[in-house]
């Protein structure tokens, strides 16, 4: 890997070592609970790798997979189960669900103490009040590269490009509170590529292939790339690959540091998750945050 690559493979793989270190000293073992509603593919491997990982840190894992046509008021009801365990630490329902379903309401139902995934309406609250609480997964993430690149991120302007309640919104407020001076930038932004280029730290969460060009980044930036995106290539067997929203071709020469797509940003996320269902049981038993997870 070049010597600007920001290596997310690795960075995760620490991170999930700090967790089982940290597992190991508990009195308890922490308890990730995954729903599954129905057999998406994409969602079979992404639960399967969670479960993997989970287990692989010394933690206990509590799989509820439930028929596609389970009613809204069953799924529900098995969120409600798994608040009222008090073995479980972490819920964590997989997203998407079938069509029938409200997410929203499921998502609701979710103990704010055991949200993993941050996605209730109390975390998001949490977060923006500053107290204490789960965030995100794949933005917390996005700060801990940063950290890896630039060390202290204190007096840095970070650029967000999206506003999803998902990645862009959360991590703004996650930069926020690593002292950063945020801008979070948008489809209506004016000068876009200008108010990019003003970044140390600029971060892509849009969902378009190769939007942000070289041109966009200012020399020795930080880059940050959360897009996954699957193009055509009829050079691979599969006939797609898949890139980030970065030109990475162009940005690489530019940036100081840059992530890949694969193996940047997307190996934080379940790692992320892990250090959130940790950090839960600690909260739920009044335990210190443990140093090693620590932002």
């Amino acid at each position: 890997m070049n010597s600007n690559h920001i290596d997310g493979k690795a960075v995760a793989a620490r991170l999930r070592e700090d967790v089982a270190l940290t597992i190991a000293s508990l009195s308890v073992t922490p308890t990730l609970a995954v729903v599954l509603v129905g057999d998406d593919p994409a969602s079979q491997v992404y639960v399967g790798n969670k479960v993997k990982f989970s287990q692989a840190v010394g933690m206990n894992s509590v799989e509820r997979r439930l028929p596609a046509e389970t009613t809204e008021a069953d799924v529900v009801e098995t969120v409600r189960a798994l608040n009222a365990d008090p073995d479980v630490d972490g819920i964590l329902v997989q997203l998407p669900l079938p069509a029938h379903i409200d997410s929203d309401r499921v998502i609701a139902e979710i103990d704010p103490d055991k949200d993993v995934d941050g996605l209730t309406e109390i975390s998001a609250g949490r977060l923006s009040l500053g107290k204490p609480g789960l965030r995100p997964c794949t933005p917390t993430g996005c700060v801990i590269l940063a950290k890896e690149a630039l060390g202290d991120l204190s007096g840095k302007h970070c650029v967000i490009i999206g506003r999803s309640i998902l990645v862009g919104k959360p991590a703004a407020l996650l930069f926020l509170q690593q002292n950063c001076t945020v801008t979070v930038a948008h489809s209506r932004t004016d000068n876009l590529p200008v108010v990019c280029r003003g970044a140390d730290i600029l971060v892509s969460a849009v969902g378009r292939p190769n939007m942000v060009k070289g041109d966009w980044i200012k020399a020795g930036a930080c880059v940050i790339d959360v897009g996954i995106n699957r193009v055509a290539d009829a050079s691979r067997k599969s006939g797609s690959r898949l890139v980030g929203d970065v030109d990475f071709a162009e940005a690489e020469p530019v940036a100081g540091a840059i992530t890949p797509v694969p193996g940047g940003v997307g190996p934080m996320t379940i790692a992320c998750l892990l250090r959130n269902t940790v950090l839960a049981a600690c909260a739920r038993r009044d335990l210190p945050v443990p140093d090693g997870l620590s932002i």
